[in-house]
């Protein structure tokens, strides 16, 4: 395993995930990367790849219904204040990284909606390498090493492993819930 990572699977029901799909899919999409996205609370800049540049709208009502659990949950110390939703399609991914350290506090969360996918975990130094599987519904928390050593990345593809053969990806849309410093 992964110190410092917790997933919570189903931490959102059926109709949880479905009203908030459709929540995000009634607000507008930027479409500037290779997938699309909503910033909300602060923009995240991908050229300094921090925090910056043109203001974000606020939280909207979902956002801050799920800071707020997140916060009552105790995975954050204070309700996240920034939101990065992400849309993958089939064959789709991004690439391994670390949430920039100078612009966000020791906690990232991610709620994953829609379709399931594996999200890979590398380690720098001994490369070691942990698929994590995301469900819809499900919580992925980083702390510790998992969020400022392990990198993490959803690799570009149309299906994933699995126990009984290649499981095919839907589209899958990723709320990244941080706090900035």
């Amino acid at each position: 395993m992964v110190p410092g990572l917790v997933c919570v699977g189903r931490w959102l029901d059926e109709d949880g995930r479905r009203r908030l799909t459709a929540d995000i899919d009634a607000a507008p999409w930027s479409s500037q990367l290779r997938r699309r996205v909503q910033h909300y609370g602060h923009r995240y800049d991908y050229g300094s790849r921090g925090v910056g540049g043109t203001p974000a709208p606020p939280l909207p009502g979902w956002a801050v219904t799920l800071a707020r659990r997140l916060h009552e949950d105790g995975h954050f110390d204070r309700p996240p204040d920034q939101v990065i939703v992400n849309e993958y399609l089939p064959g789709q991914g991004i690439s391994a990284h670390v949430d920039h350290v100078g612009s966000f506090g020791p906690v990232v969360a991610s709620v994953s909606l829609l379709s399931a996918c594996v999200m890979e975990f590398t380690h720098p130094e001994d490369r070691t390498r942990v698929p994590v599987v995301l469900e819809p519904g499900s919580l992925c928390v980083m702390t510790g090493p998992a969020r400022f050593t392990w990198r993490h990345s959803i690799p570009a593809r149309k299906s994933d492993p699995g126990p009984n053969g290649r499981v095919p990806r839907g589209r899958r849309v990723s709320v990244t819930l941080r706090t900035v410093l």
